[in-house]
Formats: C-alpha cells, structure tokens, sequence
C-alpha cells in the first residue's frame, strides 16, 4: 500500500460518535439507503466485528429489518386473532387468555420488544399469582403461536418463546374407580342421570359426546354409540354442536351388553321424543347443560361414599383404564377415545400393573409348558444333581 493507509472497506463503515462510542452504517439491502445499525459499541473492534455479522446475515439471505418489529403488539394480536380459522368455543378462549394474561404484560409495546427473558418473567408471574398451570401452559402456547406467525412475517428473526418446559405441565393423577364404585355412584343419581355415568365409564365418552348424542347414534343390535358431534358452551351460554376436533372423534364405540336394559329404560322414561331427540336432557327437557348436572353428580358421588376429588371426566379415566386392564391395544384405545395420537393410550397401558402381572404369569405359564427349569434351581444345578 504506496501510501501507508488501510484499504477502504467494501461493505459499511464505522464512525466514532461525539460520545466516544462507535456507530456502524451501512446500505439497506432492501432499500439501498444508508442506515445505522440498531446499537452503538465502545470499542471500534466490537463495532467492526458487528459489521461484519450484518454483512455476513445479507450475503445469506438472513438479514431481517430491525424496524419491522416495532409494530404494535396488541395491535398484531388482534389481527392475528381475527385471521385464525377456529371454532367458535376456541376463538373464546384463546380471545379470554389474550386479554387477561397476554396484553396486560405485551400490549403496549411493540413486537419486537418481546423479548426471552421478558417471556420468562412474564410466566413466573403469572404462576406467581396463582394462576393455574394449565392456563399458564395455554397462555404461552398462544404467545408462541403468534411469535411463530411474527417470525413467518419477518417482523423478527426468532420466536422469544424459547422458555424450557414452558409449554407443558405434569397432569396430577386422577382417581379411578372400580366396577363397583362406578354402580354405586349411577344408583345414587337422579334417575335421569344413571345411564349417563354408566356409559362415561364404559364407552369413555365426554360429557360434550354425551349431551350431543341423539337416539339415531344408538344401535341396539350392535350394541353401539356413535359419536358424530360434541356439544359446547359458550362464554353467553349458548349451546350448540360441533363436529369433533379430529377426524378419530368421529366413532363408533361398542358398550357392554349389560347396559343395554337401563339403555331401554332410559330411552323409554328419559329422553327427547323422535329419531333426532336428544338420548339425554335437562329436568325440563332442555339440552343438557353442565351446569343443570353438577349438583346432582356432587350429591351423588357424596352419597358413594367415593373420593370428594372425583370430577365427571374421571369416568373417562376409569373407563380408560378399565378397557386397558380388559386387553385393548393401542390402537383399540386410540379408535374407543377419539384420538389420532397414541400418546394418551399408552399412559393408560403404562398404567395397568395388574395387566402387567397378567402377562409375567401368563410368560411363566409358557416356560412351565414348554420344559422350563424348575422354580428353585437353574441348569447348571440340574446338571450337578
């Protein structure tokens, strides 16, 4: 170099401000304007170094505009709300989160401003606040699924939810009742409610199948249920049915044959009149609603005797468990829960040690019938005798 200086750098320069810190400028990629980068540095090597990033981000396509984030976020919210295909009864509820435990904290700044370690305080306050876990998990699945949408829209670089083992919660074990716990609870309900609870149990269906279920989903001869809606309530309380989450909620579910008696009965004194009338309703005759049932399975499950923990989706879980003791795959589990992953069918199969013993009893049987050693002693012993 003839004149003793540096060669001139291609790419951006760096400027030492009044201030003493070092400023980095260089040409919008999109608009070919000069711009400064987002932040000032204190040593001329750091600024460098920054230069350096930036150009690397544009030369693979990764470089974002760090204005694009400013947006408003209770404003991005909203839209982004409204743009969601949801049912009616979800659109609710993730609209109720939004407003009570997202845009409190977010809503008057900007996208970008949501940062990783905002996100952590955030939730730590929200479960400091007593506010139930299952919320909590729910409220930070919704902010990451808008985060996700912010970083499809290049407003920022990477979703801020980065918080490990944010997005799930340990569910507390349920109770299971047994055969004849479920019986004791079904004779000491109104009337009208008895086959309800009995086929909770042994169909596993939710009380929204149940309540959605009409006399032409019954086969008598099979003896099935199926299951093509589920009802839901809204925040007003309206009522109304919907088609199932996934396509697996569309079902068809065999029931004991012992059922089938209180089934007549019930169909006979109990429910609305016609092919397409509701199998159960309300003391009025209305669609039933849970909260026309809840007194009744509290005294009920009272006058049991079972445990006071005891909700009516536990029936479910016992009639889960009951099936998986009984011998149901998997894939059986799967199809009678209205589920498309096996997730929860395993937890059921993990569940049942009784069933496991079973089937170590059932191996030992085989190693008896097939000329096995005998208890007590092992080959080399035999050979030694």
């Amino acid at each position: 170099m003839a004149n003793g200086k540096g060669k001139r750098r291609s790419f951006g320069s760096v400027r030492r401000l009044p201030s003493g810190r070092w400023q980095v400028r260089y040409r919008d990629p999109e608009t070919g304007q000069l711009r400064p980068a987002e932040k000032t540095y204190a040593t001329k090597t750091d600024a460098q170094l920054a230069l350096t990033h930036i150009e690397s981000d544009i030369t693979r396509g990764q470089w974002s505009d760090p204005d694009a984030g400013a947006v408003n976020f209770g404003e991005y919210a909203a839209a982004w709300l409204r743009d969601r295909k949801l049912a009616d009864r979800t659109r609710e509820r993730n609209e109720s989160v939004m407003r009570l435990h997202i845009l409190p904290t977010f809503g008057a700044g900007s996208v970008a401003d949501v940062t990783t370690a905002r996100v952590r305080g955030w939730r730590g306050k929200l479960l400091a606040a007593d506010v139930g876990e299952p919320t909590v998990v729910k409220a930070y699945q919704l902010l990451r699924a808008l985060m996700n949408t912010a970083v499809d829209d290049e407003l920022i670089r990477r979703n801020p939810c980065r918080v490990k083992g944010a997005d799930r919660y340990d569910v507390p074990e349920r109770p299971v009742l047994t055969v004849a716990e479920v019986f004791a609870v079904a004779d000491s309900i109104a009337p009208r409610y008895r086959l309800l609870v009995l086929l909770a149990a042994f169909t596993t269906l939710r009380f929204g199948e149940l309540a959605a279920l009409r006399r032409r989903d019954i086969d008598l001869d099979g003896p099935t249920l199926t299951v093509r809606r589920a009802q839901a309530e809204l925040q007003d309380g309206r009522l109304f049915d919907k088609a199932p989450k996934s396509a697996a909620g569309v079902r068809s579910v065999s029931f004991p044959a012992e059922l089938l008696e209180a089934l007549k009965h019930h169909l006979e004194h109990f429910a609305a009149p016609g092919r397409d009338g509701h199998v159960f309703v309300g003391p009025q005759g209305g669609q039933l609603r849970r909260s026309n049932f809840r007194d009744d399975w509290i005294e009920a499950r009272k006058a049991a005797g079972v445990t006071a923990e005891l909700h009516f989706h536990d029936l479910r879980h016992t009639g889960n468990t009951l099936a998986s003791t009984a011998g149901a795959s998997t894939r059986e589990l799967m199809t009678r829960m209205g589920h498309s992953s096996s997730r929860a069918a395993l937890i059921y199969q993990h569940m049942t040690s009784d069933r496991d013993r079973a089937i170590a009893d059932r191996l030992g049987a085989m190693i008896r019938s097939g000329g096995g050693v005998a208890s007590g002693s092992t080959g080399e012993d035999a050979e030694r005798t």
